[in-house]
């Protein structure tokens, strides 16, 4: 069974959390968040992330050549989200291995949960495009992360 960050497990750990305004372009027709824009949002809360563990996107593809990119990502998607509402997306850590990270998403508006998600991300060589070890400094901090459980 697939784990989502409404468990009660993901509420203990140690979270991330960003709000996002839902913005015209992010709406379809029907006045709603068009599926696949929460994953651009949930892809921008993982650089903001990665951002204040002192290691952003820029550093780590550009100067450090590495990426990160998204191996498998299962989603719920909960209710409907609506132009103008802010969402509360939270981010915490199931698993750190050894090139891959679990990630578990929720994103949240005012009166109820609208998306969760569990997403499994790769350390890689930009060189190679193979998976890496992550490198001790950035394991390092997102242990630090895991064991803060006030984050």
């Amino acid at each position: 069974m697939t784990q989502h960050p409404d468990s009660d497990t993901a509420r203990e750990a140690a979270r991330f959390v960003v709000e996002r305004r839902v913005r015209f372009e992010d709406c379809d027709p029907a006045g709603i968040v068009f599926f696949p824009n929460y994953l651009r949002m949930l892809n921008s809360v993982v650089e903001d992330w990665l951002e204040s563990l002192g290691y952003p996107w820029t550093e780590l593809v550009s100067v450090r050549r590495m990426g990160t990119p998204t191996a498998q990502l299962d989603t719920r998607f909960l209710a409907p989200s609506v132009f103008g509402e802010t969402l509360r997306w939270e981010l915490s850590i199931e698993k750190l291995g050894n090139a891959s990270l679990v990630l578990n998403h929720l994103a949240s508006g005012k009166d109820k949960p609208r998306l969760s998600a569990r997403q499994v991300i790769v350390a890689t060589s930009l060189d190679n495009h193979k998976s890496i070890a992550w490198p001790d400094d950035v394991r390092g901090a997102i242990a630090r992360f895991m064991e803060n459980r006030d984050a």
